[in-house]
């Protein structure tokens, strides 16, 4: 098996004209006729995550997130994705991104999440249009609770089958609100606020979100909302995509548990002194 055989797959599930315009998927870098017997599958290509593939003796990386999305000047290895690149090409490591594509596919990205909690008689949060549409495909879910939960209770079960993070789970809304429908999206979802508030759902769950369209949104009567670790939320993907491939080509598969979300500290009030105290740090 080659990159070529894994690259025409990975593209025929998660076709590349299923992209947003301004997104970056496919083969990013590696020898098409290498040869592939193990498999890396991350969020994020980052130095961590390039270590870890080399470290397993992996040939390809499969990503979530584009590393070249937005134009660079330079390649150099002193610079930060420069760096990445030259050592994924010494060791002779292929780099595949499957992005928005994965996103809209059914089962995609959103999928895997809505699983993880628990979620059953899934529908598209945001049909997709034009090359993807159809068969299920768009972003986000909703689906439906196996039975009603409060929502501070179902805050306690994102937290328990998410993967943990630093930043773990926040919700925003009534505690008591008992919740029957939910919606998802892996990745951030603010842009789709409005379309979890016209789908019903009584709860939305994403990543990203930010105070004041929080704020508005509640105010004018939307569902409850959830906020996870952008990387949590897309980490379960990781397991469906390894599954296929072993299943589709019996390769050694790994997937990187690598936590790359940015925030990794979390303080809370019993662990500082009180406003206006001094620290003391003997």
């Amino acid at each position: 098996m080659t990159v070529r055989t894994v690259v025409e797959a990975l593209d025929r599930r998660y076709p590349r004209d299923w992209a947003e315009s301004w997104d970056r998927v496919g083969l990013v870098l590696g020898d098409p006729d290498h040869a592939v017997a193990r498999v890396l599958c991350v969020v994020d290509c980052v130095p961590e995550t390039v270590e870890q593939a080399l470290d397993l003796g992996a040939d390809l990386i499969v990503a979530h997130h584009p590393l070249l999305l937005k134009p660079v000047s330079s390649l150099a290895p002193d610079t930060y994705k420069g760096r990445i690149i030259h050592r994924l090409i010494k060791a002779d490591v292929a780099l595949y991104t499957a992005h928005t594509n994965a996103d809209v596919a059914n089962p995609g990205v959103s999928d895997a999440l809505a699983a993880r909690l628990g979620l059953t008689a899934l529908r598209p949060l945001v049909p997709a249009e034009g090359a993807a549409a159809g068969e299920g495909r768009g972003l986000g879910r909703i689906g439906e609770l196996p039975e009603p939960l409060p929502l501070a209770a179902f805050a306690r079960l994102a937290a328990a089958r998410l993967p943990a993070t630093a930043g773990g789970v926040r919700a925003a809304g009534d505690p008591e609100r008992v919740l029957r429908t939910v919606a998802v999206c892996g990745g951030a979802g603010d842009s789709f606020l409005s379309a979890a508030t016209r789908s019903g759902a009584d709860a939305y769950l994403c990543a990203d979100l930010r105070h004041h369209p929080v704020s508005e949104h509640l105010a004018d009567g939307g569902p409850a909302l959830l906020d996870v670790a952008h990387w949590a939320s897309e980490r379960p993907w990781l397991d469906d995509v390894a599954a296929w491939l072993r299943a589709e080509f019996g390769v050694d598969v790994v997937v990187s548990d690598i936590d790359t979300d940015p925030w990794t500290v979390q303080a809370v009030a019993a662990d500082l002194p009180a406003f206006g105290e001094k620290e003391n740090h003997s």
